[in-house]
């Protein structure tokens, strides 16, 4: 069983994709895009104080569980972000393309909209396990952050961390293409510096 969870939090319920287009969120691009990548989308689980004889907190009162069947092998960021205006929960995504899966999940925070996903078929172990339904979101989230330890920090510190280490994983990826195509020498030798400096940190950042 993929998901190693009580029948009590079954649904298994196919949502009408209609249901998306009535909420006024979503113009005719991105109606046309959902049509063209989703083909079916199914609540699957619903973790609560019922379905798990848990706790909520004001930060997390349910978490929920998609299937998304898709026409096309591609992540749909846009449909996701109209998914997660139109459901008031947390919501964790199945992603399947033929015999291809992925995962993702929404971090909620009001400050930032970041998307955590799995790679295509890499297989990931969900803890449901937690005194609230904020701890096993939190255990969700942690199941998708590589290289930190995040067993025995503050989630909002491991969150930060990698943070960090995206921001700077994108920049030593900008200066090695800038240096790639900088003719000055001068410039080069400070992009060098730059470089060494920022790989420096983010392996402080992954120890």
């Amino acid at each position: 069983m993929l998901f190693n969870l009580p029948k009590t939090c079954l649904v298994d319920k196919t949502i009408p994709k209609s249901k998306f287009f009535t909420k006024n969120l979503i113009n005719y691009k991105l109606k046309e895009k959902f049509t063209l990548q989703i083909s079916k989308i199914i609540w699957k689980y619903k973790l609560s104080c019922n379905t798990l004889n848990i706790s909520f907190t004001d930060k997390i009162k349910e978490i929920q569980i998609f299937e998304i069947k898709l026409k096309q092998k591609i992540i749909p960021k846009n449909i996701l972000k109209i998914i997660n205006k139109s459901i008031p929960y947390t919501i964790l995504y199945h992603f399947k393309f033929d015999d291809n899966e992925f995962f993702g999940i929404k971090l909620e925070d009001n400050k930032n909209q970041i998307y955590y996903f799995s790679n295509w078929n890499e297989k990931i172990d969900f803890d449901f396990n937690g005194l609230n339904l904020e701890i096993i979101y939190q255990n969700i989230i942690k199941s998708f952050i590589k290289n930190i330890n995040t067993k025995n920090n503050n989630f909002e510190e491991i969150i930060e961390k990698d943070r960090k280490i995206n921001i700077l994983k994108k920049e030593i990826l900008k200066l090695k293409s800038n240096i790639k195509k900088e003719k000055q020498f001068n410039k080069k030798v400070e992009l060098n510096k730059k470089l060494q400096e920022k790989e420096k940190l983010l392996e402080f950042l992954n120890n």
